[in-house]
């Protein structure tokens, strides 16, 4: 696949993303925040840009970037953790507008499974989306925003928990007490299989389509995360005992798998 492809966004996914794009042939551009990782993708033969996305606006040569660009990723999620007051939506209305006026044709929106907030039960693409978090409330208007454009034509990509080399959600829980919903399902992908979607779906071209990212692999939380303090040498969450009247949500990868694709990389340690 010979194309031009940015990449807004080029961290922890977006620049072993890029990575495995210049292997297979493509040309990527990519951004970064910091001017200190400038020099790390261009030696890595992706073209780099410093541009950062604020309420105000977008600061950085975006027109530069989006120039002769066929094919759009947006990585940049809304990172409210750090920031609860600002709004992501303000962000992407700035990125829409340089978007529309430029020469992208796809858009690929990496989203995430929190827009489907508690709902309960088996959870396919269809499913509605009720977010009960802001990022949640802010990536579904997003996903919305995008989908709405008569320039381009988008894909939504929705991954789980993220877990890689060097990322896992038990470091995080080791030793936590009390916790709840230990019955509930886990909903995870690995780093490998979050790039190995993109590049089935850039691959095939699936535009105007939706896709769960999630391994098709639900253990409970309770003993998945016990087994993977164990076999780390860290100290076990522990989880409430409680009733299991809802069963807890689990997504599931329908679009990608009917389509006969399949995943790569177990979340099991």
């Amino acid at each position: 696949m010979n194309k031009t492809i940015g990449i807004l966004g080029c961290g922890w996914l977006g620049f072993p993303l890029a990575q495995r794009l210049v292997a297979e042939g493509c040309t990527v551009k990519g951004t970064t925040t910091s001017s200190s990782k400038m020099q790390h993708l261009e030696d890595e033969g992706i073209t780099p840009f410093q541009i950062r996305l604020s309420e105000n606006g977008i600061h950085g040569p975006i027109n530069e970037f989006l120039e002769g660009l066929e094919t759009l990723i947006i990585n940049v999620p809304p990172g409210l953790r750090s920031n609860p007051s600002e709004s992501y939506v303000r962000k992407m209305e700035h990125l829409l507008e340089a978007i529309t006026t430029s020469d992208v044709s796809h858009v690929l929106f990496v989203s995430s499974t929190s827009v489907y907030g508690n709902a309960d039960g088996e959870l396919t693409e269809d499913a509605p989306l009720m977010p009960n978090t802001e990022s949640g409330r802010q990536l579904a208007a997003c996903e919305n925003l995008f989908r709405n454009s008569k320039t381009f034509t988008v894909t939504i990509i929705r991954f789980g928990g993220l877990i890689g080399p060097d990322r896992h959600p038990v470091t995080m829980l080791s030793g936590r007490e009390g916790l709840s919903n230990g019955h509930h399902p886990i909903n995870l992908i690995h780093l490998e299989d979050c790039i190995h979607m993109i590049w089935t779906i850039l691959n095939n071209s699936y535009w105007v389509e939706t896709f769960n990212g999630v391994y098709p692999h639900h253990p409970e939380k309770q003993i998945y995360y016990f087994e993977e303090a164990q076999k780390r040498g860290l100290p076990a969450p522990s989880y409430q005992r409680e009733p299991s009247s809802n069963s807890g949500k689990l997504v599931r990868s329908t679009n990608f798998l009917n389509k006969g694709h399949s995943f790569t990389t177990s979340v099991v340690s």
